[in-house]
């Protein structure tokens, strides 16, 4: 996950945009926030643990200053939850500095980091994304020939803004695993994870960055290379479409709103059931919710309150701080109560949210509830990007639907299917990554991934 934000504007105030950049871009990570600047050349970037409105105030924004800006807002999926991976990075080299904000995950860290370090370049944090910038502000050629040298030295997945020299520089790897798109404030140039940023901020929407384009824009405006070959059909994230990205965004020209609804209105179609009333488990559940009530014409209803102040359990960077944010997050109205319930979720991983939900429901006193799941079981690591752990704590890598089912206390459970999820984006199979779902990778992975191991030892 990660958000990422970049804005080349000489006339504006960059960190301002940029704040309100990353406000759309929250639910994208919560751990840190940053931005870097630069004035004519000089960097400087403030970035701290915690939402972006916890981070900046507006005293911190208004010593921000510059043309040109970029931000970031931090998921983890290498590396721990600590100051010194907060983002953007800047990188002091012998060539350049560079501040730098990367969403996805490299799998060839460790092969980077040995020939950084032989080098002679000191690795600072153990997060994957210092690699990238390290590469860059050590090659003494071109800005945008460092970068393409580094962008050819990366596996795995990357859609990233950086800040060197005065210029903004926009980048994505082969595949398309996480979305980067392009607009316009007028002549200004602004860079976004999702469309929904560049909304708020005014811009009107110009493309995506292609998958393997390097993009960068400066005082002669935009200059766009094709420096990797687009891997065939691509590899977009499926989870973008199904939990990642928020409603109003727009992937690769589809709204995802309307995908969640088709989704849940298939998963009727696949799956229905005699219930009362239909209920969404907020949020990222609710499109699906309303495509699965529409289908079957039952009732729909809120069912669960949500808190609002509680940040995504899913996203916690530690397990038990997962458990502890669940009761804190939901709670049933009395509605439920004597109704045969459908309660649709988009995604089960690990189990805990959702057999708390289920005995929350029986114990407001609903006669049944029947789960739903509006994308399949997910059965394997994710190497891009989201940090889903060890195939361990997943309840559906070693457990039948039946078995599943039990284990959550439900009165029934079924999962859409992966032609259903596939048919609901409007996209061939053959763009979109799944490797979660089904075990089958774009790419060459490790045989497992490891988030924290380059974390130091501890006695």
């Amino acid at each position: 996950m990660c958000g990422v934000f970049g804005v080349y504007a000489p006339e504006r105030d960059v960190a301002r945009l940029s704040y309100f950049g990353l406000f759309a871009l929250q639910h994208r990570g919560q751990e840190s926030a940053g931005i870097a600047v630069s004035e004519h050349g000089r960097l400087t970037a403030l970035r701290d643990l915690g939402l972006v409105s916890q981070v900046f105030d507006e005293q911190k924004l208004g010593g921000l200053r510059g043309q040109v800006a970029i931000g970031h807002t931090r998921y983890s999926t290498t590396g721990s939850s600590q100051w010194a991976n907060a983002q953007p990075l800047v990188q002091h080299g012998r060539a350049r500095t560079v501040a730098l904000g990367h969403n996805g995950n490299l799998i060839n860290v460790g092969e980077l980091r040995d020939e950084l370090r032989a080098d002679g370049v000191r690795i600072g944090t153990t997060s994957d994304s210092e690699l990238v910038a390290g590469l860059i502000a050590n090659d003494s050629a071109p800005l945008d020939e460092a970068v393409a040298n580094a962008m050819r030295r990366l596996d795995g997945a990357y859609s990233i803004v950086a800040l060197s020299e005065g210029r903004l520089v926009a980048f994505r790897d082969e595949h398309g695993f996480r979305p980067l798109v392009i607009g316009r404030i007028q002549d200004d140039l602004v860079f976004a994870s999702e469309t929904c940023a560049l909304d708020l901020v005014g811009a009107e929407l110009v493309r995506e960055v292609a998958p393997g384009e390097l993009v960068v824009a400066d005082a002669d405006g935009l200059h766009a290379t094709q420096v990797l070959e687009r891997a065939e059909g691509g590899a977009l994230c499926i989870w973008e479409f199904f939990y990642l990205a928020r409603p109003d965004s727009r992937l690769e020209g589809m709204e995802v709103h309307n995908a969640r609804v088709r989704m849940g209105e298939q998963l009727a179609r696949e799956a229905p059931v005699e219930a009362d009333l239909v209920l969404p488990i907020p949020d990222s559940g609710t499109p699906a919710a309303i495509g699965f009530a529409r289908q079957l014409g039952l009732p729909f209803s809120e069912g669960l309150i949500k808190n609002r102040y509680v940040q995504r359990t899913f996203i916690q960077p530690d397990q038990e701080l997962r458990r502890q944010g669940i009761k804190l997050k939901y709670h049933p109205v009395a509605e439920v109560s004597g109704k045969r319930v459908v309660a649709v979720d988009d995604s089960i991983v690990r189990g805990n949210t959702t057999r708390e939900i289920v005995r929350m429901l029986f114990d407001a006193g609903a006669a049944e509830v029947h789960l739903r799941v509006s994308s399949p079981p997910v059965i394997g690591q994710c190497f891009y990007g989201i940090d889903l752990a060890d195939p361990s704590e997943m309840i559906a890598s070693t457990r039948t639907v039946e078995e599943v089912r039990e284990h959550l206390g439900a009165t029934s459970l079924a999962y859409l299917s992966h032609d259903g999820l596939v048919d609901a984006t409007q996209r061939p199979a053959s763009a979109l990554c799944r490797g979660c779902l089904t075990g089958d990778y774009p790419t060459e992975v490790p045989a497992e991934a490891a988030k924290l191991r380059f974390e130091p030892a501890r006695a």
